[in-house]
Formats: C-alpha cells, sequence, structure tokens
C-alpha cells in the first residue's frame, strides 16, 4: 500500500531489523525493506542466532561489526531485549485471550447445557467437554502467578520461568483431555446430526458473542494450548541472556513443558493400546478368568519359551505374553500355529527373577540351559523357563526388570484406565469385523508435536475432520429468534432482556 511497506506473502521468512515498535517491524526479504505489522507473523522456533551475533558483509566486502549494524538500523544494543519482551508480552496476551476462550466455553455452553436436562446428561456433558472446567480453574491461577511476575516498567526482565515450573504437574490434567477429545468430537458429531442441537450450540454461541467457530473448534483449543508452551518458552530462551535472573529457569521450564507433552503423548498411547490388547484377548480361544485389562495396560514382551512344571519336571512349549503386573501363557493349535488357547497366567506383583546358571538345577533335579526362574516370595512357588538362545533368554530378563520399571512409573504419575474405557474397550473387541480384515488401532499421530515449524500439528484427520468445517451452522430464516433463543435457554419469568433481545446484532436478518 505504501513504499515503505514489506509487502509478503504465507510462509516467507522476514529478517527483523527494526523491533522497537510494538505495533510496526522494520524487516527484510531479499532485496526489500521494509515496515510490516508485527500482528502479521510469528517468530520463527529455533531459527539462527540473532543478528549482532556475526558481522555482516558491506557493499564492498568488507566486514562490519555486528553492534554498528545494530546502531545504524536503529536498534542499539538493546534488540535481544525487545525481542524477549516481544515474547513475554505474547505469552501474556495469549494466556489471557486463553482464558477468556475457556470462560466462553463453561458459561456459554456448558451452564446453558445443565440448565436443559431433557437435552443432555451428565455423562453426556463429560463426554462433550471432559475435564475442561478443571483446566479453566488451573488456568486462571496461572495466568494470575504470570502477571505477578511480569514486570511493567522493563518487561524484559520479566522472571516468568518459574510460573511455568510451579504448575508443570498442574498442567498433567490436560492429558485427560486430549484422551476424551476424540469421545468429544464423535459424540457432538452424533448430536449435530439433529437439528435442534445444532439451533442450540449456535444460539449459545451468540449469547455469549463468541467469534464466528462451532463448538468443535472452540474444544480444540486446550489440545493446541498445550503444544504452545515448549514453543513459547523455546523463543524465549533464545532471546534470554546466560546472565539474565531468568534464564535457568526458563532452561529447566522448557525440558519440564517438553516433558509434560510427552507424558500426554505417552498415556494417548497407552489408552489406544488397551483397545489392541482387548482384541488380542478376543481372539484367543478358551480364555478364563478376569479381562487382561482389570489388571494391564501395556504388552512388555511375548516369545516362545519352554516351561517346565514340578514335580515330573514336565517341560512344555507355550507362548507367553508379558505385559504390566502378569504373564499369560498360550497354546499354539497343533494344526493352525496362528491359533492360541489359553492355559494360564502367573502375578507378577510379587515374583523375583532369579537368574539360572547352565548345569543341573537342584529345585528341579535336570540339566537346564539358557533358564531363569519366577519365584514368588508369599507362596514360596516358583517357575522355571528355559530359552532357545542366551540372546533370548537376556531379552526376557530385561523385559521383567522393565515391567517392574513400567509399573512403579504409572504409580508415581498416577496412570490409571477407568473402568468405563475398559468397558468399551472390550465392547469394541467383541464387535464383529465386518470388513473380514484384521482389526487394529486407528491410523493416528501424536497430538503433541513440539516440533521446529512454526505452529507445530496437533491433530489426525481420522477423529478431527471438523477442522475443515469450522463456520458456524446458518440459522433458517423461517426459525423464529424467540424459538432459537429457547433452545439455550429454559422457560422462565418474563424479563426486560428477552423484550431487547431483537436489538442483538447478531440477530438482524
Amino acid at each position: 500500500m505504501d513504499d515503505q511497506e514489506l509487502g509478503f506473502k504465507a510462509g516467507d521468512v522476514i529478517e527483523v531489523m527494526d523491533a522497537t515498535n510494538k505495533e510496526w517491524w522494520w524487516g527484510r526479504i531479499m532485496d526489500s525493506e521494509g515496515w510490516f505489522p508485527a500482528s502479521f507473523v510469528r517468530l520463527r522456533v529455533n531459527q539462527d542466532e540473532p543478528m549482532e551475533d556475526y558481522p555482516l558483509k558491506l557493499e564492498d566486502g568488507r566486514e562490519e561489526n555486528s553492534r554498528n549494524t545494530a546502531h545504524r538500523y536503529g536498534m542499539g544494543h538493546t534488540n535481544k531485549d525487545q525481542m524477549r519482551t516481544n515474547v513475554i508480552n505474547e505469552i501474556l496476551s495469549t494466556e489471557r485471550d486463553y482464558i477468556k476462550h475457556l470462560k466462553d466455553i463453561c458459561e456459554g455452553y456448558i451452564k446453558q447445557c445443565r440448565k436443559r436436562a431433557d437435552m443432555f446428561t451428565e455423562e453426556q456433558l463429560k463426554t462433550i467437554f471432559g475435564n475442561i472446567e478443571d483446566i479453566y480453574k488451573c488456568q486462571k491461577k496461572f495466568v494470575k502467578a504470570l502477571e505477578k511476575k511480569f514486570n511493567k516498567d522493563y518487561p524484559h526482565l520479566s522472571e516468568v520461568g518459574s510460573c511455568f515450573l510451579e504448575y508443570q504437574n498442574e498442567f498433567q490434567i490436560y492429558s485427560e483431555y486430549c484422551n476424551n477429545h476424540p469421545n468429544a468430537c464423535m459424540e457432538l458429531s452424533r448430536l449435530t446430526k439433529v437439528n435442534k442441537y445444532v439451533y442450540f450450540f449456535e444460539a449459545c454461541r451468540l449469547l455469549q458473542k463468541m467469534i464466528d467457530i462451532s463448538l468443535d473448534g472452540f474444544l480444540l483449543t486446550p489440545v493446541q494450548k498445550i503444544c504452545k508452551y515448549p514453543l513459547q518458552l523455546a523463543e524465549l530462551l533464545k532471546y534470554t541472556n546466560p546472565q539474565h535472573r531468568d534464564f535457568k529457569d526458563v532452561e529447566a521450564a522448557l525440558n519440564a513443558m517438553k516433558n509434560v507433552a510427552r507424558l500426554i503423548n505417552e498415556r494417548k498411547r497407552r489408552l489406544e493400546n488397551i483397545d489392541k490388547i482387548a482384541q488380542w484377548q478376543s481372539s484367543i480361544e478358551d480364555w478364563e478368568g478376569e479381562d487382561v485389562l482389570v489388571k494391564s495396560s501395556e504388552l512388555i514382551y511375548s516369545g516362545e519359551l519352554t516351561k517346565i512344571s514340578q514335580p515330573q519336571a514336565k517341560s512344555h512349549q507355550r507362548m507367553f505374553f508379558l505385559f504390566d503386573h502378569q504373564l499369560v501363557c498360550c497354546k499354539k493349535d497343533l494344526l493352525r500355529r496362528d491359533i492360541l488357547y489359553y492355559k494360564s497366567r502367573i502375578s507378577m506383583d510379587n515374583m523375583e527373577i532369579l537368574d539360572v546358571e547352565d548345569g543341573k538345577d537342584k529345585d528341579f533335579n535336570i540339566t537346564v540351559k539358557n533358564a531363569f526362574k519366577l519365584h514368588c516370595r508369599d507362596t514360596e512357588e516358583v517357575h522355571l523357563f528355559c530359552a532357545k538362545k542366551p540372546e533370548q533368554k537376556q531379552r526376557w530378563l530385561k523385559a521383567f526388570e522393565n515391567e517392574r520399571k513400567q509399573v512403579q512409573l504409572d504409580q508415581e504419575t498416577g496412570f490409571s484406565i477407568t473402568e468405563v474405557q475398559k468397558k468399551q474397550a472390550m465392547l469394541n473387541a467383541s464387535k464383529p469385523n465386518q470388513s473380514g480384515k484384521p482389526k487394529g488401532k486407528p491410523h493416528t499421530t501424536s497430538i503433541v508435536n513440539c516440533s521446529r515449524t512454526p505452529a507445530a500439528r496437533v491433530v489426525t484427520r481420522t477423529y478431527y475432520d471438523f477442522l475443515m468445517r469450522q463456520k458456524h451452522p446458518t440459522l433458517p430464516t423461517n426459525l423464529p429468534q424467540q424459538q432459537v433463543f429457547m433452545l439455550a435457554e429454559p422457560k422462565r419469568k418474563p424479563s426486560n432482556f428477552w423484550q431487547n433481545i431483537s436489538r442483538l446484532a447478531p440477530f438482524r436478518k
């Protein structure tokens, strides 16, 4: 529009020459320089070092000192401080916007839904909105902590890293939300096939004066938010001098939030695995006793071993499946080797793993090779196993070690699977597979991807096709305004609010 404005396209990389003004920055693309709106771009994550860290070539080929270059473009020594200020302002600004977002969902949708017991059960609301109310409470406390650490006079001196460290455990509540989100999408998809629910959700949005996005778009925000923290902290660390009082905390906060992201990914993977475990169990013939999922949620290792039983020291070739908390024993069909029959299981919670040397075993009075024992501390019961090769034995010993580590980690992180999730997995496994193909988990990617890309992709096509339909539904012109609002509000005594409702701009036709 102007000679001094810098034109650019989506995806262009702009070298920022002057960022002292909050709203307009001076930048360069190739040989073009000019002003551009700061709000139209976002800072690249993990980019090269800032320009003051290396010399620039002058037209005659000489190298100019980077600090002189900085003065020439009006940045002085404060460019890095200004960039840090911009990142901190972005963190606070996006946090405040997010709080409003959560408030609108809780008050604009959940509050209205609870008034309509004829349309929604509490179980449905839990499925659609998950634990978003808990997230809202957590984020309100977090933003207050950030604001206390914000230095209004010198924003670049703000020490916000400690806030992320303080709330890193609280942020784990996002795991429950992310795991539930696919269920929320499916339930919303089912409800919005009925016009009554379509009009109701749209009326809720308009009453709350929320932006022009459908409910499933709003519900995606917490999933996106938790992946944005590592990106913002990486950018903040980039512009924080090692001598800054906040440097160590920001560095630790970045690692902490990456760990939160990894934990969420791991829990999502575990929940996806329970479907596979349920399908595995449904394929085993002659199953007896409780379901595997009652105690277990992870297959640690599996393979073929020779099991030796007392008192006659009989040996049996069996397939063993080591889950957390239990070892399941199966027998192969004599003719069809792909068919397994259930034989027994061993609880691992009180087991001691004993490495057995090659040679004569005193307890069983036989010669063994590549053997190990499982010894029950409570009953003194002993199980003897032999692998075909030494390396197979070592893999089993390592697997037993990993099983105990997994159990301990689950206890420390509080990981558990609800009864509803277990029952649903078993129900899914019992359904006939219409395609005739082997059952398997749907193709998905990680919920959180803290990559180098400016905006990390956090969802998959399988679950979130609604991204293609972000616009809200159009209300039919023949539907009276009062009828639309009654979808969002139950009948009540007349008030001035309802008398004035026709004056609201969103309902002008």
